[in-house]
């Protein structure tokens, strides 16, 4: 309901007129048979006995699940191996590639603004806009199933995230730092190693381990579309239904995720 006052003048304040207040009504009644409309196309092909059934579904699941089997450990040593280097490797390689594209991308460094900026900034961006899943997908069929398309893939998704970040930094240095450096006779070269490097290392440095820390994650899956790692040994336990199974690489994942989460907060907080 409109909120009105009638102060000292005569005049009375309305929070809204009613044409207002129509158009309001109108847009939340747009709104709320748009969202009835989304229901349904998603629900469209849901059979909801299985939805009603879920919960009995997942309490059995659970309880095969129960307990892990721990003697199949000692498999997953050199799976695991393999994801760790994949997320390693991957990621020294986007470095690689990535350093050189944030500086034709950033406004201060790039040698040509109207064309050279628009094709990094295009790198950065098809690289981001493709999920590594995706990615891993296109180079399996490609370079074959194993641990290479993982790398691969890792390093293409993460050149976009190592290259926008860093480029944002490039933007934001002191330019007063720079501009003192030209004004010594320095070169170019120069004046990149001494007045812009420094001020970026940091940055630079926390956003490699951020990166790394991510992909850790990311390579624990590639295994589900045979680009090697754990992923290969939780696809084949599910497609066996090997439920102990699943739930010990499950846990060893959520260790190995724990571990990167902890020392990528202390290289972090080491650097920064």
């Amino acid at each position: 309901m409109p909120v009105t006052a009638r102060p000292e003048g005569g005049k009375s304040w309305q929070r809204r007129t009613p044409r207002g207040q129509i158009a309001v009504w109108f847009g939340w009644l747009i709104a709320v048979a748009f969202t009835v409309f989304c229901w349904r196309v998603m629900t469209e092909g849901t059979i909801w006995a299985f939805v009603w059934d879920a919960p009995t579904q997942a309490a059995d699941i659970g309880a095969r699940m129960v307990p892990p089997r721990w003697s199949y450990f000692p498999a997953l040593l050199k799976p695991l191996w393999d994801t760790l280097n994949i997320a390693t490797l991957g990621t020294l390689a986007a470095i690689v590639l990535s350093v050189p594209v944030a500086f034709l991308a950033a406004r201060n460094t790039t040698p040509s603004a109207a064309f050279v900026r628009p094709v990094a900034l295009f790198v950065i961006v098809a690289s981001r806009s493709i999920n590594s899943i995706i990615w891993a997908l296109l180079l399996v069929a490609i370079l074959g199933p194993g641990v290479l398309a993982g790398i691969v893939a890792i390093a293409l998704r993460s050149i976009g995230f190592i290259g926008k970040l860093l480029y944002e930094a490039i933007e934001e240095i002191d330019e007063s730092q720079v501009e003192a450096i030209r004004a010594t006779g320095a070169s170019g070269a120069q004046t990149l190693a001494y007045g812009i490097v420094p001020q970026i290392m940091p940055a630079f440095a926390g956003i490699s381990v951020f990166r790394w820390d991510i992909n850790i994650r990311e390579s624990t899956v590639l295994g589900l579309v045979g680009a090697g790692g754990i992923g290969l040994n939780l696809e084949s336990s599910l497609n066996t239904l090997a439920w102990p199974q699943v739930t010990l690489i499950l846990l060893v994942i959520l260790a190995t995720v724990v571990v990167s989460e902890w020392v990528s907060a202390r290289v972090r907080h080491a650097i920064i």
